[in-house]
């Protein structure tokens, strides 16, 4: 038998008992130890959640290793098969016994630097279990949460294992009774990455889907299968087999191998969200507990915010991203939007299109970009002096329309000439279609990949890592997805991965009433995104045009508290603010960093509301705000204010829809209200088709 493990918690969890808090680590001989002939003894292992409502089972007396979950003494994963293929070596997995068997207690809590809540509850039980063919081994390591499990494999260095490469991931999701379970997906690896409406149906009519892929069963239940800290490996689709039967499906590089690694690898976590309710998944932090801790160690240099910018008059096509008579990136523009973020409390202006390279066919031609070169109308030291002058910082923008080795070459060179400017926050960009980043072997040979492949995923965090040497933050757009590597590299502030405000603008069709309602049930439990709400005239081409934005203002305005990312855009033009100064002044005040949020109530693209703490601010993080977000159905939502603070009164500055809002025929119709209100009051919020109410709880005493 091996030895008795012990480590202490760094920080004490105020929740448990302190007897509960060290974390014992032993190796049990009654379930997978090897018999002294050398044959497995045990068939299954078992890990619980701590409230144990989850159980996790691991077997090998199938072909292959398998798992299984129940949740509340149902199954929710029906047995799904485990393992990995190599290109030389075959199969890890059939044949494969278990061996030995770790178990492990966690109890602790963590800070965030920044995020939608300012300390994070990590309670899990862990297995570890050793499988083997006698020739070589690995282990699949299981942690278990209440709100849900990840699991990953370890494929340790070991005699005659090298490089290798991986061609197939036998990871399955098994789904009971997929005809009766709804999902909501968008289709992986097309044309468009992330950026798809959601379609509903039943599990049984999917393909291949990206995740977060979020569902119903029959039961009641709400889950959710992603993946944690994707690191030097290949992205996860799931890819539906035999009729619930979804299997990790990897993105390949363009030579067609799914992974290149070599012994003594991780793989990413593969994770499954539980709930009995759609609001459970909203309030889980399971993603987050995944992940590495802060790597880069003090980051007060990262800084929440709110912005405006450059950048909503090329999608309307009043300015253009090229040179010529209505170039938007001018020096004059800049100092424009800069006044404009200073008399409102902005913090900083997004300038796009200022760098040589957007003339011409841009889309098409990336190498063409100069990350150091601006074009003649576009001073930048002058402008990042005025910005300092202003309090206001410059925000940098880094387009590569997928080019990714022309702007791995300027990268190092581009970012010094931010770091001397004082720019401390980047938009990178990768513009191509799905299967069309232009990457330059060692031998000069052009090939292309995916976003989501193995070679793209080292690549984003490369720009990551880089940029955090120089204190500067990343906000990526056309990403690879969430991960949660916001937790080991903070300086990921966030990042876009699905359909933007943009398509409102030119998308056909647009984003319709419940493509919000449902990315806060899918997208958004991947991490922040960068939405960039806001947008006040929402029909500039008239109510019956087919590019508009399909919401109330109110709608607008409450997707600043349900759309959670650090920093949040004032999306619209100065002007179009300027007309409705009263429903401006909640863009004004409402915060980008919370100390704590609460999903209250909702249903996967149906309605959603939610209350967020602010941290620190103004109000030393007495103040609420409350957003909630309807589909084309109008409804009444009841909220009790019991998440407020008993011992606070609060006016209640109440942003709602008016009588007559409709996002089709009135959406410009709302009402400011102001009440008084404590903890044991109960508001109901009358919401239109499409509409929203945002609500600030301002502290009183």
């Amino acid at each position: 038998m091996g030895p008795i493990l012990t480590k202490q918690l760094k920080k004490p969890f105020s929740l448990l008992p302190q007897n509960l808090v060290a974390l014992t680590l032993t190796l049990l001989t009654s379930v997978g130890l090897a018999t002294s002939s050398g044959h497995a003894v045990a068939k299954s292992v078992k890990v619980t959640s701590p409230d144990k409502q989850i159980t996790v089972t691991l077997s090998d007396d199938d072909v292959r290793p398998y798992y299984q979950v129940t949740f509340q003494d149902q199954s929710v994963i029906n047995p799904s098969s485990l393992g990995l293929v190599f290109q030389s070596l075959g199969e890890f997995g059939e044949g494969f016994n278990i061996t030995k068997v770790v178990h492990t207690k966690t109890a602790d809590r963590w800070q965030q630097p920044w995020g939608e809540r300012e300390w994070i509850d990590d309670v899990h039980n862990r297995i570890l279990v050793q499988l083997s063919n006698a020739r070589y081994s690995f282990s699949v390591e299981i942690k278990a949460f209440d709100d849900g499990l990840g699991f990953r494999y370890h494929v340790p260095k070991q005699a005659h294992l090298g490089k290798l490469n991986i061609t197939k991931e036998l990871t399955e999701f098994v789904v009971p009774n997929p005809d009766k379970t709804t999902a909501w997906w968008i289709p992986a690896r097309g044309w468009n990455r992330y950026e798809y409406l959601y379609q509903t149906s039943s599990i049984a009519k999917i393909d291949r889907v990206h995740t977060p892929f979020t569902f119903k069963l029959d039961s009641g239940v709400h889950m959710s299968i992603h993946e944690a800290a994707l690191v030097d490996y290949a992205a996860m689709t799931l890819d539906q087999r035999r009729d619930g039967t979804l299997q990790a499906n990897l993105t390949p590089w363009s030579d067609g191998i799914k992974v290149k690694t070599e012994a003594g690898f991780v793989t990413p976590w593969r994770t499954i969200q539980i709930s009995d309710n759609a609001v459970g998944l909203l309030n889980s932090d399971l993603i987050l507990n995944l992940n590495e801790p802060n790597t880069l160690g003090e980051v007060d240099w990262v800084e929440p915010s709110k912005y405006v910018g450059i950048w909503w008059g090329m999608h309307l096509n009043e300015n253009t991203w090229g040179s010529g008579e209505k170039h938007g990136a001018t020096t004059k523009e800049t100092k424009r939007y800069m006044d404009f973020a200073a008399d409102n409390g902005f913090a900083g202006v997004l300038v796009e299109g200022w760098n040589i390279g957007w003339d011409g066919s841009w889309f098409h031609n990336g190498d063409v970009f100069s990350f150091t070169e601006a074009y003649p109308d576009f001073d930048l030291p002058q402008i990042a002096a005025y910005g300092k002058s202003k309090g206001v910082r410059l925000i940098g923008h880094h387009e590569t329309s997928g080019s990714v080795t022309n702007y791995r070459k300027q990268m190092n060179n581009a970012y010094d000439l931010y770091q001397r400017n004082g720019v401390s926050q980047v938009k990178t960009g990768y513009v191509a279609d799905g299967g069309d980043i232009k990457r330059v072997d060692e031998q000069g040979v052009t090939r292309h990949e995916w976003h989501d492949g193995q070679f793209m995923v080292n690549e984003y965090l490369y720009s990551v890592t880089q940029a955090a040497k120089r204190q500067i933050s990343i906000n990526t757009h056309e990403p690879i997805k969430d991960t949660g590597l916001r937790r080991t590299y903070p300086n990921w502030i966030s990042r876009e991965g699905a359909r933007g405000q943009e398509f409102n603008a030119w998308g056909t069709p647009p984003n319709n009433p419940s493509h919000t309602t449902t990315l806060a049930y899918t997208r958004m439990l991947a991490g922040p995104m960068d939405f960039t709400p806001g947008i006040f005239d929402l029909a500039p081409k008239g109510l019956d045009a087919i590019n508009r934005v399909q919401t109330t203002l109110t709608k607008q305005l409450a997707l600043y508290v349900v759309l959670y990312s650090p920093i949040q855009m004032a999306a619209d033009l100065p002007r179009n603010y300027q007309k409705h100064p009263e429903a401006f002044q909640f863009i004004k005040d409402v915060p980008t960093d919370w100390h704590q949020s609460r999903a209250i109530a909702g249903e996967v693209g149906e309605y959603v509301v939610f209350a967020r703490q602010e941290r620190g601010g103004k109000s030393q993080g007495k103040d609420w705000y409350l957003g909630a977000i309807t589909d084309d159905e109008p409804r009444n939502v009841k909220v009790r204010l019991d998440f407020l603070d008993t011992d606070t009164e609060y006016e209640a500055q109440i942003y709602r829809d008016g009588d007559k809002a409709n996002w089709q025929t009135a959406p410009y119709d709302y009402v400011i209200e102001h009440r008084r209100v404590n903890a044991s009051d109960l508001l109901t919020l009358k919401l239109a088709s499409s509409g929203g109410s945002a609500i600030r709880f301002k502290a009183l005493n």
